[in-house]
C-alpha cells in the first residue's frame, strides 16, 4: 500500500494567520481511498525550504502532495521550487495560458501579464487543467515518487483532488481498498480509566483503536483497512460492540454526535423542556444549546454577578418557573489561583441535585470541562 505525505505552502499557515483546512481534507481522502500518510509538513513560501521539504518527503514516501504557491506573485515559489527538488527548469505551456485566459473570459476580466507565471510548470511534468480557477496543477512521476502539485484555495483544491489526483492514483496503484474509521464519544470518563478497560483492544493491528482525549470528553477511534465498504462495516463493528459493552453509559455517540444534541434528544424523549442558567462561562452553554435549533431549548440566562451555591439554585428555580420549563440547569464557576470551582443544579419534575467540585486542571479549560459534564448530567436524566 502506498504512502503519502503533505506539504502545506504559506508562511500565513506557517505562522498561524490563517487555519490550515486543506490538510484534513486531503488525509480523509487519502484515507479513504487506502493511502496511509506519513507526515504532514508546513513550509513558508521559500523556495529553497519548499524544496528541501520536497526531497524529504520522496526519501520517505511515495505520493507527495503539495498545496499553495501556484499563484501568479513573486512570493508563489512553488512551481520554481518543485523544479529545483527534480533538477529541471520551468517550461511555458502554450495550452495552460491557453486554458488560463479562457478562465478570465469566463469571469468576465483580463489576466495581467504576471498571470503567465502559472502556465509555467517543471520540464517535463503532467499538466493538470484547473477548470475551477486559474492555477493549473501538475505531477512530475520519478521511478519512486509522485509528486503533485495542487492549489492553496480550498475550493480548487478539493475540485482538482476529487475529480483529477484520487482517479490518478487508483490508476497508478491499482487501488480497491478502504480505509474507513468509526469514533465511540464517551463523556464523564477520564483517559486512563478508559485505557484500563479496552487496553487490550488497543493492541489490535487491524481495526486499530485509539483514544483521543478531549476537556471533559475522551474519543475512542476504530480505524480499519478492507478491500470493501461493507467489510469494513463488518469488522468495525466488531470491535465496536465490544467497546460499547465495556464502556456502557459512557458511550454517548458516534462519529459527529455532539454532547449537546444528545443531551437535548434525552429531554425531549421525557417530553420534557429545558432552560439553562449560568455564570463563569461567557454564555457558552446557551450559545450551544440555541445552535442545535431545538424546540427543546427555551432559553438561557446569563449571570452578570457571581452566584452563591444557594444564589444559583434560587436563580435557576426562578427562570425555570418564569418560562414554564420542565428542567432547569444552572451552572456556575467561582475562579482561583490553584484550583476552580464550580456548582451545578439540576432540578426536574421529580428531583432537584446540587453538585459543588473543583477543577485542578489548567484554567483555560475549566469552562469547556464544566459545560461538558453539565451537559452529560442532563444526558443522564
Amino acid at each position: 500500500m502506498p504512502c503519502a505525505e503533505i506539504i502545506t505552502i504559506g508562511t500565513e499557515i506557517l505562522l498561524g494567520e490563517i487555519l490550515d483546512t486543506n490538510s484534513r481534507f486531503l488525509a480523509r481522502t487519502l484515507r479513504d481511498v487506502g493511502i496511509d500518510l506519513y507526515r504532514k509538513t508546513t513550509v513558508g513560501d521559500n523556495q529553497q525550504r519548499i524544496a528541501q521539504a520536497v526531497l524529504n518527503a520522496m526519501e520517505v514516501s511515495d505520493i507527495i502532495i503539495t498545496t499553495g504557491g501556484l499563484g501568479p506573485t513573486v512570493d508563489d515559489p512553488t512551481r520554481e521550487a518543485i523544479a529545483l527538488a527534480m533538477g529541471v527548469e520551468t517550461e511555458f505551456r502554450p495550452e495552460l495560458w491557453e486554458q488560463i485566459q479562457e478562465r478570465f473570459r469566463r469571469f468576465g476580466r483580463e489576466p495581467t501579464e504576471n498571470n503567465m507565471r502559472q502556465a509555467y510548470i517543471p520540464h517535463g511534468a503532467i499538466a493538470v487543467e484547473n477548470q475551477v480557477g486559474t492555477a493549473p496543477s501538475f505531477i512530475i512521476e520519478t521511478e519512486r515518487n509522485l509528486v503533485i502539485a495542487l492549489p492553496g484555495v480550498p475550493r480548487e483544491m478539493e475540485y482538482l483532488m476529487q475529480n483529477e489526483v484520487i482517479p490518478y492514483l487508483r490508476e497508478c496503484f491499482n487501488l480497491k481498498g478502504i480505509i474507513k474509521s468509526r469514533i465511540i464519544r464517551t463523556a464523564g470518563v477520564g483517559e486512563s480509566q478508559i485505557d484500563s478497560l479496552i487496553g487490550d483492544l488497543e493492541t489490535l493491528s487491524n481495526p486499530t483503536v485509539g483514544l483521543s482525549a478531549h476537556t471533559g470528553q475522551v474519543d475512542v477511534r476504530i480505524t480499519v483497512k478492507a478491500d470493501s465498504e461493507s467489510q469494513a462495516d463488518a469488522l468495525i463493528q466488531e470491535v465496536e460492540k465490544e467497546v460499547r459493552q465495556r464502556l456502557g453509559d459512557w458511550v454517548y455517540g458516534v462519529d459527529q454526535d455532539s454532547l449537546e444534541e444528545v443531551a437535548l434528544q434525552t429531554v425531549e424523549e421525557r417530553g420534557w423542556d429545558l432552560v439553562v442558567v449560568e455564570a463563569g462561562l461567557g454564555g457558552e452553554m446557551t450559545r450551544r444549546l440555541a445552535k442545535i435549533g431545538s424546540s427543546v431549548f427555551q432559553g438561557g440566562e446569563v449571570l452578570t454577578a457571581q452566584p452563591s451555591s444557594e444564589e444559583l439554585l434560587t436563580s435557576t428555580r426562578t427562570y425555570r418557573h418564569n418560562r414554564k420549563a420542565d428542567v432547569g440547569l444552572g451552572v456556575a464557576i467561582y475562579p482561583g489561583d490553584k484550583k476552580q470551582d464550580f456548582t451545578m443544579v439540576l432540578i426536574t419534575p421529580q428531583e432537584t441535585q446540587q453538585l459543588s467540585s473543583s477543577y485542578g486542571g489548567p484554567p483555560q479549560y475549566v469552562s469547556r470541562w464544566v459545560l461538558n459534564h453539565s451537559l452529560n448530567l442532563i444526558r443522564k436524566l
